[in-house]
């Protein structure tokens, strides 16, 4: 999205025969990300010409492209203050609000300036992006085909239009997880989900679970659908039902709440997401409610980082509601890459307690888990996981658990 914003602010002011020699230096600096000369340059010209519109743009801009986009949303405002009739600078402001994932107020923006420039290719093109965004897929081919119109040479157009082609709407998952104590027999588990991206809005995800535990045999369907709100952030709400066997829970409901945010596309720190959720079990002997938070944090070169905070209140039949805590923290990392193959890591540690039941005993254990995991996608649309664990428990127990997965997606 950075690139596409950086993309359409050059090309809104190409069309000059001629450029000053600062302009020329501040495309330089932008060029090699080095926002501060450019920034000092800019500020330079507006000392000169403190209400010189276009001058006040190029600071938008370099405000924008630098992650600031609080400031640059500002900058554009106090713009159009000035002048409301250059279709560049309600193009900028567009491009602002949809980096902020305000995509009402960006396609407002760009209405606007397709208003005032109708046959302007590189407006049409963009009011594509945005559309693209919010998930309207005909009017954005609509768009880009009036792009081509006025201009057959758009290279934005054409490839507007050709990530219709490639763009995939469902995504299979397969499963198999292992648990290996050293107390007990083994569990294993099978899974199969399907997920489908509808339009950029919503999403839903069906699943069969099934188990083998302690001789029994158990499954369960879950089913969820998520929804992504304005300014708000993502909500993903379902349930499940299952039949239990005693050893899985017999229903469950569950919802979740993720916001994320981009301070910075050139720091250590290039995004940020926030997720809230609670998740009721239900179980023969008993109930048991979660609320879980967590935060992750993107950094450069795709590296991540988590860190997630959960309480389990359990009621058991006979006994009272107790709280439980636990923690867990992520890193998840590039390793290789050859062409379109690419091989991808994870690290994990948790610790807290958790109570259990079973039909002669009640009681509870501390833990704590050392794990990780790997990635390869070895197709453009496919790809197998691996990831393994071992967990110490008190009393001298232990689960060592791996799985296996693969994705495609279609």
């Amino acid at each position: 999205m950075a690139t596409a914003a950086m993309f359409f602010a050059l090309n809104a002011t190409a069309g000059q025969t001629q450029q000053l020699e600062w302009q020329m230096q501040v495309r330089k600096f932008a060029e090699e990300h080095d926002w501060v000369s450019a920034l000092g340059i800019v500020e330079r010209e507006i000392a000169r010409t403190p209400l010189d519109a276009d001058v006040l743009a190029w600071r938008a801009r370099i405000l924008m492209w630098s992650g600031h986009l609080a400031d640059a949303e500002t900058e554009y405002l106090k713009i159009l203050q000035i002048t409301r009739t250059d279709p560049d600078n309600w193009l900028g402001l567009a491009n602002v609000y949809l980096r902020e994932g305000k995509t009402q107020e960006a396609l407002d923006a760009v209405d606007t300036a397709v208003e005032l420039d109708p046959k302007r290719a590189d407006l049409r093109a963009a009011r594509g992006h945005v559309l693209h965004v919010m998930g309207e897929s005909k009017e954005a081919q609509l768009a880009f085909r009036q792009a081509l119109v006025l201009d057959p040479g758009s290279i934005e157009a054409r490839r507007g239009l050709r990530s219709f082609d490639s763009e995939t709407k469902h995504e299979l998952r397969l499963g198999e997880e292992n648990d290996l104590f050293n107390f007990a027999g083994a569990n294993h588990g099978e899974s199969v989900n399907l997920v489908s991206w509808w339009n950029r809005q919503w999403a839903t995800n069906v699943g069969m679970y099934t188990y083998q535990r302690g001789g029994a045999e158990a499954g369960k369907f879950v089913g969820s659908i998520t929804a992504r709100l304005p300014n708000w952030g993502t909500l993903t709400a379902g349930g499940a039902v299952g039949h239990d066997k005693a050893v899985i829970p017999k229903g469950e409901a569950f919802f979740d709440l993720d916001r994320g945010l981009k301070p910075s596309q050139t720091g250590w720190v290039r995004g940020i997401e926030f997720a809230y959720g609670q998740h009721w079990y239900w179980y023969q002997a008993a109930r048991i409610l979660t609320l879980g938070v967590s935060t992750i944090v993107y950094l450069p070169r795709d590296w991540t980082f988590s860190v997630t905070a959960t309480g389990a209140r359990s009621t058991f039949s006979g006994t009272g509601a107790e709280w439980r805590s636990s923690g867990a923290s992520r890193i998840a990392f590039p390793l290789a890459q050859w062409s379109d193959k690419r091989l991808s890591g994870n690290l994990l540690y948790a610790a807290g307690t958790e109570d259990f039941a079973q039909v002669d005993q009640i009681g509870s254990f501390a833990s704590q888990t050392y794990g990780g995991g790997l990635r390869f996608q070895f197709a453009a649309r496919q790809d197998v996981t691996g990831y393994a664990s071992y967990q110490k428990r008190t009393q001298n127990r232990t689960d060592t658990n791996f799985g296996f997965g693969y994705g495609i997606h279609f």
